[in-house]
């Protein structure tokens, strides 16, 4: 069974993050946002775009559209000009988070085949407003 069916699933703005769960998602989105996007329709009926990111307890679907993705890297410090995370800046993050079993996963999962792109039903969407 899937691991991600279990968990509550949160759609939420990525500028609406704390600063350490961003750090995360650009650690395993390291070659930028752009080409992980996942595309699945709301109850309206309204095509959604979002990135998807797991942790221990939450499944993330991060609002943005593709050329959001694409902006959020660009003005970004840590990502270098050709959308890239900074060798530097890659390495303090994977010293700081080398503890968390989810961001080892999903940069594994990212390796072996890119993140499941193609659309997903969502149920029980929990939609966080902060």
């Amino acid at each position: 069974m899937d691991k991600k069916a279990n968990k509550p699933r949160v759609i939420k703005d990525y500028n609406k993050l704390e600063k350490e769960l961003q750090q995360q998602i650009k650690l395993v989105y390291a070659d930028g946002f752009a080409d992980h996007l996942i595309h699945f329709f709301d109850k309206n009926g309204l095509k959604i775009t979002v990135l998807p990111f797991e942790t221990e307890d939450k499944y993330y679907m991060l609002r943005m559209t593709e050329n959001e993705a694409v902006q959020i890297v660009d003005e970004d410090d840590d990502f270098d000009e050709d959308g890239f995370l900074k060798n530097e800046v890659k390495q303090d993050y994977e010293e700081k988070y080398a503890d968390m079993d989810h961001i080892a996963d999903q940069m594994a999962a990212d390796d072996d085949d890119d993140m499941d792109d193609d659309d997903d039903d969502v149920v029980g969407v929990d939609d966080e407003e902060d």
